[in-house]
C-alpha cells in the first residue's frame, strides 16, 4: 500500500514538474514575442517574466532527480551489461546484486552528503537571484531524490533476490493502450 502511494507520488511529481515547466516556458516565449508587437508591448513590458528561466531550471533539476529514481524502479536506465549477458547462474546473480547494492550505497552517500549540504545551506540567508527563494529549498532535491533512488536500488535488489527478475522496460509498449486494441492495428 505504502509502495503504491510512493509510486504514484513519484509519477505525479515528475508529471507536474515537466508539465509546469513546459507551461512556464510557453508563457515566457509568448511574452517575449508579444513584447515586440507594437501596441501590445506597452502592456507586456509591465509584466515581469525574468523569473521564468530560473524556475524552469529548478523544476527540471527536481524532475531529473526524481526521474532517476523512477528509472531505477522501472528499468529504463541505460546500462552496460555485455559481461552480464554472458554469465549464467550464481555469477550472474552475484554480479547483478553487487551492482544494485553499489548503486544503493552510492546514492545513499550522495543523499547523506546532500542532506549535510542542505542543512548548512539552511543556516545561511542565501536566496536565488530571480525568485528569491531560499537556496536550500532548491538543493533539497539532492537528498530527497537520492534517498528515493537508494531506496529504489534496494527495492530492485530485494525483488531480484526473491524472483531473479530485474525490472525491464519494453520500448514497444504504450501505457494506456490495451493489447486487444493494438492487435488489429498491427494487422
Amino acid at each position: 500500500m505504502l509502495n503504491r502511494i510512493l509510486n504514484h507520488l513519484e509519477e505525479w511529481l515528475i508529471a507536474f514538474l515537466i508539465g509546469g515547466a513546459t507551461l512556464v516556458i510557453f508563457a515566457a516565449v509568448v511574452h517575449r514575442y508579444l513584447s515586440g508587437v507594437p501596441y501590445i508591448q506597452d502592456y507586456t513590458v509591465q509584466l515581469n517574466m525574468s523569473w521564468a528561466q530560473e524556475l524552469c531550471i529548478f523544476m527540471f533539476v527536481w524532475m531529473a532527480k526524481f526521474g532517476a529514481a523512477y528509472g531505477v524502479r522501472t528499468g529504463i536506465h541505460v546500462g552496460v551489461d555485455v559481461i552480464l549477458r554472458k554469465l549464467k547462474g550464481p555469477a550472474h546473480k552475484g554480479l547483478v546484486l553487487v551492482g544494485l547494492l553499489a548503486g544503493a550505497l552510492f546514492t545513499g552517500t550522495v543523499a547523506a552528503m546532500g542532506a549535510n549540504f542542505v542543512w548548512h545551506m539552511s543556516q545561511t540567508e542565501q536566496t536565488s537571484a530571480d525568485l528569491e527563494v531560499p537556496m536550500w529549498w532548491v538543493y533539497l532535491c539532492v537528498p530527497l531524490g537520492s534517498s528515493l533512488m537508494s531506496f529504489r536500488f534496494l527495492q530492485v535488489a530485494w525483488g531480484f533476490m526473491k524472483t531473479g527478475e530485474l525490472p525491464h522496460h519494453d520500448h514497444g509498449h504504450v501505457e494506456g493502450l490495451d493489447d486487444d486494441e493494438a492487435t488489429p492495428a498491427k494487422a
